[in-house]
């Protein structure tokens, strides 16, 4: 079933002759495919006023589930299970995608295991347990609280209330991904972890478990070269070792090139993958494999109607990623979310670049941050082999920091702490402590800022650049405006370190919305000091209606506006302050004089000249291109080097219409395209308006958004 209009988008009832939903194998990336057993599909379900059947992998709130109960806290979980037969002699694990947030499992009343942490994948060995070709009662009890202010909970509503109500969402409470149970060798690999950092082998780690961990042999071998290494256990069962590759292949968005290396220990067998590639910093660039690179990201908070953080199934799971590319981005910031390794491995296969982030509490004390720290290793365990990983997120715009990193030296020590235990797991990859401002140690300066007025916008995106100023004003709640800093600690070099703007966007319709993100990202463009953008964000979700697409990812109303247009890897810069959405201009009396610039972000320069010509209002933008009514001089872009201006002059038009501009090569290839909106501005009724009430207003999106700042 995958997710394409909102009538199909709700997972039917399960029936004996039904497969069961989500019944692909979840984990491609660290595959025992050969012998497992899905869990999914019905089960049987208690919880304080409620009996009946419960559908796995969906949670207890959502419509799919069967349940769609809120604000339950505690359910339990019950299904026979059978091990086939032939798994004799092999050892049982029973694996957990993730249930939100404490389960106790049991098999035929007797405990196997507890966890708690509502985003991370476990497991537990169940071979003593359950008899391969005995069915067997198991039952899962979880506790979901309410409040859930000290635990990790990212976007899920919260009673009492977060800070952040206004911008979170239904809970995803007990079990909300697959449930499988896999066959394995009498020792076996309980964890592999590859890198590639570099560039020319594959640095192996294994962790075994099961009868006679210690002093095991373990043989890695690269499928289909053949290369192979030997590693030796040690005394804990933890085994290293290399294997160099004669003619390494890296992996890049353009060529996603992966590896898959086969671990075997005695009759144990699982096959991980991993690609070669190095991230890294260098002063305020970002480079890939040695060459720089500039992030054109999108926020996606992977939630879906019906079904919650489960995505509701893996087709529409993974066209998420086809339509983030087709919409000119290279990169996805998966927000508050240890997103699915099914995923995370079709991000490896198709070159998408990841900004992954755990879920973060929304109110300080020791035991918060502790259970917000006690996620990073599962995290690191789980995900760290994939290339497609480019940066670790920590903290989000202080949340569960209550936004006083500047007034709280125990909450500042939170943050630096979580980077240091961060870096202690996995030295690969640049980690940004605190998303949005107030940085205390960071590998990244990242800033959030909502900005209404175009002009502000240009002005602060200029000042921010040149180093003139580092604060800005964000609007927390509705009567509840701070002044905040990139800043929290004098420590934190003011350059030197790459600026990433890592979330903005504006306007309440999608027609202001795509206008805001085309005027918006170009002044991002204009100033070669940054690394790169994240755009708020890929859909919607519920009542925030701030995506690109809706909530069944579906496209929108742009106004004309293409994405891939505005985040492609050479764009159009106008010097100009365009007036409103739909109306850029107003139609002008007489000829039109405008300087053009070209940012290019491709590894070689481009040289062409920028067309223009007057289309009627409304004309779809795109190719081919109409004849051009006049044309720029020769035009040359360096890579990561804003041009000099090009100026063009136009004829007025007769009435309102579209003005296309392009960018050409000698031989006529599209290089780039934008567009200009001439139309009449209709001043906005204010009639009857209490004076200064529409000045401060906040636009709704995916945060509060700052008021306009006025240096006069």
């Amino acid at each position: 079933m995958t997710l394409t209009r909102p009538e199909t988008a709700a997972t039917p009832p399960e029936t004996d002759a039904a497969p069961p939903p989500r019944p692909e194998y979840p984990r491609p990336d660290r595959d025992r495919s050969e012998r497992w057993v899905n869990l999914n599909g019905r089960w049987d379900f208690e919880a304080d006023g409620h009996e009946g059947p419960i559908t796995v992998p969906f949670a207890w709130e959502s419509e799919a589930s069967g349940v769609h109960r809120t604000w339950l806290e505690r359910g339990v979980y019950r299904r026979t299970v059978t091990a086939p037969a032939d798994w004799a002699g092999s050892r049982v694990v029973l694996s957990f995608g993730a249930v939100h947030h404490r389960a106790v499992v049991r098999v035929d009343g007797a405990l196997v295991g507890e966890h708690v942490g509502g985003y991370e994948s476990f497991e537990f060995d169940v071979t003593e347990a359950l008899t391969p070709g005995v069915s067997a009662e198991l039952e899962v009890s979880v506790t979901a609280p309410a409040d859930k202010r000290a635990i990790p909970h990212g976007k899920q509503r919260s009673i009492p209330r977060d800070d952040y109500d206004g911008v979170s969402f239904t809970p995803t409470s007990g079990i909300w991904q697959t449930v499988w149970l896999e066959a394995r060798g009498r020792t076996y690999a309980r964890s592999v972890a590859l890198r590639g950092d570099s560039l020319t082998g594959i640095d192996i780690a294994v962790d075994l478990a099961g009868d006679a961990p210690e002093g095991a042999e373990v043989t890695a071998t690269v499928l289909g070269t053949g290369e192979t290494a030997a590693l030796t256990a040690d005394g804990s069962g933890h085994a290293t070792g290399r294997i160099e590759l004669a003619e390494p292949l890296l992996w890049s968005p353009e060529r996603p090139h992966l590896y898959r290396v086969e671990v075997r220990t005695g009759d144990d067998r699982v096959v991980a993958a991993t690609g070669l590639r190095h991230f890294e910093t260098r002063g305020e660039e970002l480079h890939l494999n040695g060459e720089r690179i500039y992030l054109r990201g999108v926020l996606d908070q992977g939630y879906w109607p019906d079904t919650g953080l489960t995505a509701p199934d893996a087709a529409s799971l993974l066209r998420e990623l086809e339509l983030a590319r087709g919409l000119g981005y290279n990169l996805v910031r998966k927000h508050l979310k240890f997103e699915e390794p099914l995923w995370l491995h079709e991000a490896d296969r198709t070159g998408m670049l990841v900004w992954a982030e755990p879920a973060a509490p929304s109110r300080f004390s020791p035991e918060a941050a502790a259970a917000f720290e006690a996620q990073l290793p599962a995290m690191v365990e789980r995900d760290g082999n994939h290339p497609s990983i480019v940066i670790w997120g920590l903290y989000n715009e202080e949340w569960g920091l209550d936004w006083d990193i500047p007034g709280s030296a125990a909450r500042a020590e939170a943050a630096v702490h979580a980077y240091e235990r961060l870096r202690e797991l996995d030295d690969t990859r640049p980690i940004v402590e605190n998303s949005g401002w107030s940085h205390v140690r960071t590998d990244l300066v990242d800033w959030h800022y909502y900005e209404p007025k175009l002009a502000v916008w240009k002005d602060f995106v200029a000042r921010l650049a040149a180093g003139e100023r580092d604060d800005f004003p964000v609007r927390l709640a509705p009567d509840f405006v701070v002044d905040k800093s990139l800043y929290g600690s004098a420590e934190v070099p003011r350059s030197g370190i790459p600026i990433v703007n890592s979330e903005y966007g504006e306007g309440f319709t999608s027609l202001e919305r795509a206008w805001h993100l085309r005027w918006e990202t170009q002044e991002l463009r204009r100033h070669d000091r940054y690394a790169g953008y994240v755009y708020t964000e890929f859909a919607d979700v519920e009542h925030e209606a701030a995506g690109l697409l809706d909530t069944w990812r579906r496209p929108k109303d742009w106004g004309g506006a293409r994405p891939a247009d505005v985040n492609a890897d050479t764009v159009l810069v106008l010097d100009l302050v365009p007036l409103a959405a739909g109306a850029d201009i107003e139609p002008p009396t007489g000829p039109l004089a405008l300087d053009v610039h070209v940012s290019h972000h491709g590894r070689d320069s481009v040289s062409g000249a920028v067309h223009a010509a007057w289309l009627p209002a409304g004309t779809p933008v795109g190719v081919p291109v109409p004849k051009p009514e006049v044309s720029s001089g020769p035009v040359t872009a360096e890579p990561f080097r804003l041009s000099s201006a090009a100026t063009i002059t136009v004829p007025p038009p007769s009435g309102p219409a579209r003005l296309l501009l392009w960018l050409a090569d000698e031989s006529g290839r599209v290089l780039a395209r934008s567009f200009l909106d001439a139309a009449e501005v209709e001043p906005p009724n204010r009639r009857g308006a209490r004076p200064g009430e529409f000045e401060d207003a906040p636009a709704p999106g995916h945060a509060w958004q700052p008021i306009a700042f006025d240096d006069s």
